[in-house]
């Protein structure tokens, strides 16, 4: 048995692999892995036989020999999950199983908002209709539809009438195994513990369309107390549904700040949320005063770490070490920051035509040398893996950049240079997405660096 209590984190990709990384070095800690990556092959493989309960059930048996004390994960799909479980099992800190169960499920999630915060939920309802059935008539459109449990904002659209959902939700007999086998686990995790009258995740939840900016409201919940960390703004291409950048840090005033938080409180209370990192996504229109509620996320928005430590000097991902220990967060010294603002920055096509170019080994190298504190995640793909996201996301995310600046202008200044050496269109310009087209651009070469290759590829960030 090891001398040295060890941590261990489940599903740990990209983001998640970084922050980690960093922050058990900072503490001191010792880390293992568990878990397996959904988008890269053999890896995703494991999904055809992939059980919760089993996974689970390994990794008690597991723990004891490997000393392990505290599990922790920021992964929507099985790691938020299986962590609750682990901990419940093990008698760690954790987030309550149930509380995780609820806030996944839209629509129960949905219900649960209608209860304790009815003025920042939409009208809502279940499309009566399983995966490739016919559509029920006499809907009323536009319509919002999303599934009861996914992730990345996949199958995640507007569709104005009857014909746009009827063709969203057919589905090959290959997208259909892995829509189920996605959706499967937490399916069984609901039965088991949410009851049988929860409506089956195997389903699309309709919603009322909401045209208002988006942002994030991150915090914890420790010793059932909710605080919040900070705001973070989305940005869209203009006209559609897609991230265009992330950036912090907020124009949202304090007051509406506020509100956002009071509304978290009052849900998170009532599904039994007294442990944790969270992340509420939010709409607010400054004209109505009107601030809605898009979903819940019982961990953390990894993709946003990188933006606090910058920003704020705030790490969220020893926050998330800390409390799997059972430690306040708000113990944890800061950092000075090393920014005025930063972003994350999504490079996106929408058109299946569209030539894509990735940057080359002179391109990056340039990047990495003009740019040494930046973050590049270049996606490259299939073109299967394409086509599959074009229509199930309705573009195609192709890189993200992650960058910092003075003030707001500096940072766009360093995005648009930036950009240039990438050959890649700078995430700011109010055009519409068919003019989006990336340029090559040439660039003297520089010492070897490494890049960043995550390795989930349908995220819609």
């Amino acid at each position: 048995m090891p001398l040295q209590p060890r941590t261990l984190i489940l599903f740990d990709y990209d983001w998640d692999a970084l922050g980690h990384a960093h922050a058990a070095q900072a503490q001191g800690l010792a880390l293992d892995r568990s878990g397996f990556d959904l988008f890269t092959f053999p890896s995703n493989a494991r999904l055809a036989w992939f059980d919760m309960g089993r996974y689970v059930e390994t990794l008690v048996q597991r723990a004891r020999l490997r000393g392990w004390q505290a599990v922790a994960s920021h992964h929507e799909q099985f790691g938020a999950l299986a962590a609750a479980l682990l901990a419940e099992r093990m008698g760690w800190p954790g987030t309550p199983v149930n509380a995780i169960l609820a806030c996944q499920h839209k629509l129960y999630a949905r219900q649960v908002l209608q209860r304790v915060a009815p003025e920042a939920n939409v009208p809502f309802e279940l499309l009566d209709a399983e995966y490739g059935a016919p559509i029920p008539s006499g809907l009323d459109y536009p319509r919002f539809v999303k599934p009861v449990k996914a992730a990345f904002s996949v199958l995640a659209r507007r569709v104005d009438n009857h014909a746009e959902l009827h063709r969203h939700t057919r589905f090959g007999a290959w997208e259909l195994w892995v829509i189920r086998r996605l959706v499967e686990p937490f399916e069984r995790m609901v039965r088991e513990r949410l009851g049988a009258d929860v409506p089956s995740a195997h389903r699309m939840l309709l919603e009322a369309p909401v045209q208002a900016e988006q942002f994030n409201l991150d915090g914890y919940v420790f010793n059932g107390e909710t605080k919040a960390i900070g705001v973070v703004d989305a940005i869209m291409y203009p006209g559609t549904q897609a991230f265009m950048r992330h950036q912090l840090p907020t124009r949202l005033a304090p007051a509406v700040q506020a509100r956002a938080l009071d509304v978290a409180r009052r849900f998170l209370a009532a599904v039994g949320f007294t442990h944790g990192l969270f992340n509420m996504e939010f709409f607010f229109d400054a004209a109505t005063d009107r601030l809605t509620v898009i979903e819940f996320n019982p961990r953390m928005a990894s993709q946003y770490s990188d933006l606090y430590q910058r920003v704020l000097g705030v790490d969220l991902h020893a926050m998330g070490l800390a409390l799997a220990h059972g430690r306040d967060p708000a113990a944890l010294p800061r950092a000075v920051p090393t920014a005025g603002a930063a972003a994350s920055f999504v490079y996106r096509a929408f058109d299946p035509a569209q030539r894509v170019h990735l940057p080359d080994a002179g391109q990056t190298r340039a990047f990495a040398r003009a740019y040494p504190d930046a973050l590049l995640f270049p996606y490259p793909k299939s073109a299967g893996s394409i086509a599959r996201d074009y229509k199930w996301l309705g573009s195609y995310r192709y890189g993200i950049t992650h960058l910092g600046g003075r003030d707001e202008a500096d940072l766009r200044a360093r995005c648009e240079a930036a950009s240039a050496l990438l050959g890649w269109v700078a995430p700011y310009a109010e055009f519409p997405p068919s003019s989006i087209d990336p340029i090559p651009a040439t660039a003297p070469s520089a010492p070897a660096v490494t890049v960043l290759q995550p390795s989930i590829h349908t995220a819609s960030s």
